[in-house]
């Protein structure tokens, strides 16, 4: 239950990532310094909290082991995630963007076969290759049921390319940042802790955030006072915050295929943060009755989803000892 609770916290703090990015795309912002400018003032917090004994050594050199997968998985867990997400901003409401991303619900389940989990069972751990969770994969449903519930009257009043524009994007997205993260904890193998991997992953997305930067400067020139302002607060609320109580949430579970996809289930609570903050910040309309039933189902399908996802887990390990009884 920790690692769900850090999940909801998490999950808070990434909903000022969307409340703020479609501000600053209402005010003229450019979404490449939106995207860009977050983790290079990520950069140096993140210093901060490793700098100082053997941690920044210890990072360095395991960097050193495998500089490419840090620059691939770094670019692929912070960049195809992040940049999407800023895109889709320009061409769709703050609360489809985040109702969209819920869509990583399902991601994270069904990549569950490409990695290895350790198991505990009678005869001791054993590692076998993840399986999806169908249990805990059909109360994601009823978390997405929920999602469309409270966006469909609102996405019907946009066009067709707004809506491909801020929905293709944010599917990458949900692919690409359950996938750099658990690749990452694959090659960490538990070496780094949760400030010195984030530190990494950034470190090795730089060139990725440098080439946005230099085509945003010569196409929108720099960004504006406020932009800044709000990229910088992104940055603290959502990319230091939450991005660290997420990973953190993650490392407990990083073992157990079926836990992990109940945490990243978690942030399907982050819609109610934005509609809510939409509402305060951005002046949105209250939520119809329709949204409500649709906020019950959410909080209802993220309940069941951890529910089912224990179960799930218990039924592996009585059918892995049973199988070795009679082997």
């Amino acid at each position: 239950m920790r690692a769900i609770g850090l999940g909801i916290c998490s999950s808070f703090f990434f909903a000022f990532t969307f409340v703020l990015n479609r501000s600053m795309e209402l005010s003229g912002g450019s979404w490449l310094w939106s995207a860009s400018l977050r983790y290079f003032f990520m950069l140096p917090f993140l210093f901060l909290l490793v700098l100082g004994g053997k941690r920044w050594k210890t990072l360095i050199e395991e960097m050193k082991k495998n500089p490419l997968k840090w620059l691939l998985w770094g670019t692929v867990g912070f960049g195809l995630f992040y940049a999407p997400i800023c895109f889709a901003g320009a061409y769709g409401p703050g609360w489809l963007i985040a109702s969209t991303w819920q869509i990583t619900i399902l991601s994270g389940s069904l990549l569950a076969p490409l990695f290895y989990e350790e198991i505990k069972t009678a005869k001791g751990p054993i590692r076998i290759k993840g399986q999806i969770p169908y249990k805990g994969l059909s109360m994601s449903i009823i978390i997405l049921l929920g999602v469309g519930m409270m966006q469909f009257e609102h996405a019907s009043h946009l066009s067709i390319k707004h809506v491909l524009l801020s929905i293709v994007p944010v599917i990458i997205a949900s692919i690409a940042y359950p996938l750099g993260n658990r690749k990452m904890m694959v090659i960490c193998e538990g070496k780094l802790d949760v400030f010195q991997r984030v530190l990494g992953m950034t470190i090795g997305s730089l060139p990725f955030w440098v080439i946005l930067g230099t085509i945003a400067m010569f196409t929108d020139g720099l960004p504006t006072k406020t932009q800044t302002v709000q990229s910088f607060w992104v940055a603290i609320c959502s990319g230091i915050i939450a991005t660290l109580l997420f990973f953190q949430a993650t490392n407990f579970v990083q073992h157990n295929m079926v836990k992990l996809a109940a945490v990243e289930a978690t942030q399907s609570i982050q819609v109610l943060f934005v509609l809510v903050g939409e509402i305060i910040f951005l002046n949105a309309p209250l939520p119809t009755p329709i949204s409500l039933a649709g906020m019950i189902f959410v909080i209802g399908g993220m309940v069941l989803h951890s529910y089912v996802s224990r179960t799930d887990r218990i039924d592996a390990i009585q059918h892995i000892d049973s199988s070795k009884q009679f082997s």
